[in-house]
Formats: structure tokens, C-alpha cells, sequence
């Protein structure tokens, strides 16, 4: 199974940080990075399916939406961008914003946009270190400040803003107001649990987004869908030749491969195309061992070694 380190491309946003440890080194100082986007490593590849993204925010995120498929292959587009975000870190207070509080016609919708009002249209949510949350096309959403999340999402970049808090970006209120969902949101589907290690956070008709917390020294095959993100939220492993630890993604193609769990466990979102669970995805290899793989320098030349055998 090919297995690639996923690159990683920096998105400056105003509403951004400067500091994105523990999760990245890249320094925002000069511009405020908002996004992480996790790319596969080989340029010539097929294009995925799926974006995965890590946002960090200081300030709110505009009120947006996002078309369905029949409204952007209308627009010439390959499908629409339908997303789940899973919340990493939320300073106290920290909310989201997911659908709206009482239907709407597109009349009183297009007015709020006007008025401003639509920042209390919009339902606010508390959030915390774990929820995970489905975003269909057409919700009307947002994201507040003082948050970490991952966000896994059709690749798409169609986004049309219909409130920016005065910051002058362009607004998109018609194509938004065409594609809105003007209501409530149906509350959130509860995670299920597959096994002791996995759990399954979103399992949407476009894609599936497991979290796993797989015990320290532990060995596991992965048998992977053809497409599989793996971003490692806490801990380290070596999965095929892949040393992968917190704040790194990886990319497997498809097929079997090997996963040897460090001395601090691994805890990881594993994202696929599906419309549900796969049920092989995770086999134990055998308990845990005494011998824990402890993750390698940044200079040691064995991992230099391993990783240019990978390039």
C-alpha cells in the first residue's frame, strides 16, 4: 500500500494565529495562518476526494455556506462541499455556529445579511475538546474565535460569504441566499462505538471520519480504503515506513499495512470516502510489547534514512 506523509500548505487568514504549536512549527508571526491544508506529497497524483484541513482561529470566521453537488456541477464545478469538524481545543466560551434558529423565508434571510442581524439568526453553540460536528451543503455556519478543529470536507473550495464583520472581503449574496438552507439544524447524530478503539464520529453518503485510540506498544494491520487520511491528534506510531506523530498526517492508498503504536499510545481521526464504517479497518496484530517504539529525532539518521526511501 503506498503510504505518503502528507505535505502541508500554510493559509494565511485574518482571522488566523501566529503560534500554531503543538500542532505545527510554521510561525505565523508575520501572517496570521488560519488554515493547514494536508496535501499528497506526490504532485502527480490523482487528484483525492477528500481535503483535510486544521483551522486555528483568533477571531470569528465569516457566516458562510457551502453549495450541493447539483448546484456546483451547475456552476461547472466537480461537486459540492458538504464537511465535519472535529474540535481539538476550545478556549472557555468558545462557540459554533450550525444552522439557524427558526426558518426563514429568503427575503427575511437576505434582510438579516443586510442589518447584521444574521450573527443572531445563526445558531450559536458551546463547544469543547471532542465534539464532532456534520456540516450538510446549505447549512448557514460559522466558526468563533479560540478554536482548534479539524475539518474534513469534499475537496472543494466553493464557499460564498454572507457576513464578514465589516473586514471588506467580497460577499457572495446571492449565490448564498440561493443555496441556504434558511432553518434549524437537526441536532447532532450521537458517536457510535465500533470497537474499544474505534469510534465513529460522522458517517455522511460522502465520507466517513472515525477517531481511534489505540493502546501504547500495541500492533495493528490497517486495511486501508483506497483513499485514507490518518491525522494524529495525540501520541506517535510507525505505520509502513511512516513515522508519524502529533500535528502529522498521512495518506494510504489502499491495502494492508502495519502500525506499531509508541510508548505514548496513539489517539488519531481516520477519514475515508464511504457511507459507512469500514468493518475491517483496524486488525490486532498482538498485545502490547515491552519493547515500546519510541519516536526517532528529527536528526537521526536511521529516520533520514527511512524517509528518503519513501521519496
Amino acid at each position: 500500500m503506498p503510504i505518503e506523509h502528507a505535505a502541508v500548505r500554510a493559509m494565511p487568514k485574518p482571522w488566523g494565529v501566529s503560534d500554531l504549536q503543538p500542532w505545527s512549527s510554521i510561525d505565523g508571526t508575520l501572517d496570521a495562518v488560519g488554515e493547514l491544508w494536508f496535501e499528497r506529497s506526490d504532485k502527480n497524483a490523482a487528484v483525492p476526494a477528500l481535503l483535510l484541513k486544521l483551522l486555528f482561529t483568533s477571531g470569528p470566521l465569516s457566516i458562510q455556506v457551502h453549495p450541493d453537488d447539483t448546484f456546483a456541477r451547475a456552476m461547472g464545478m466537480a461537486n459540492g462541499k458538504s464537511e465535519a469538524w472535529y474540535i481539538i481545543s476550545a478556549e472557555p466560551g468558545a462557540q459554533i455556529g450550525i444552522g439557524l434558529t427558526r426558518r426563514v423565508t429568503p427575503q427575511e434571510l437576505r434582510a438579516s445579511i443586510g442589518n447584521g442581524s444574521i450573527v443572531e439568526l445563526v445558531q450559536w453553540r458551546p463547544v469543547a475538546k471532542g465534539d464532532a460536528f456534520f456540516i450538510p451543503a446549505g447549512t448557514i455556519h460559522a466558526v468563533g474565535a479560540g478554536i482548534v478543529l479539524a475539518e474534513i470536507q469534499q475537496r472543494s473550495d466553493i464557499t460564498f460569504r454572507l457576513f464578514d464583520y465589516g473586514r471588506g472581503r467580497e460577499l457572495h449574496i446571492d449565490d448564498g441566499v440561493a443555496v441556504a438552507a434558511p432553518w434549524p439544524l437537526r441536532p447532532p447524530a450521537k458517536p457510535i462505538h465500533l470497537t474499544d478503539e474505534r469510534t465513529a464520529l460522522v458517517a455522511s453518503r460522502h465520507f466517513v471520519v472515525e477517531r481511534v485510540e489505540l493502546q501504547a506498544g500495541s500492533s495493528w494491520a490497517l486495511i486501508a480504503e483506497p483513499e485514507t487520511w490518518i491525522l494524529v491528534l495525540d501520541g506517535h506510531a510507525e505505520i509502513g515506513l511512516a513515522m508519524i506523530s502529533t500535528g502529522e498526517a498521512i495518506f494510504a492508498g489502499g491495502g494492508r499495512s502495519s502500525i506499531e503504536v509508541g510508548v505514548n499510545g496513539l489517539t488519531a481521526l481516520i477519514a475515508y470516502p464511504a457511507n459507512r464504517p469500514a468493518e475491517a479497518l483496524l486488525q490486532r496484530l498482538c498485545e502490547p510489547s515491552t519493547q515500546l517504539f519510541q519516536p526517532a529525532a528529527a536528526d537521526d539518521p536511521q529516520r533520514t534514512a527511512m524517509a528518503e526511501a519513501q521519496t
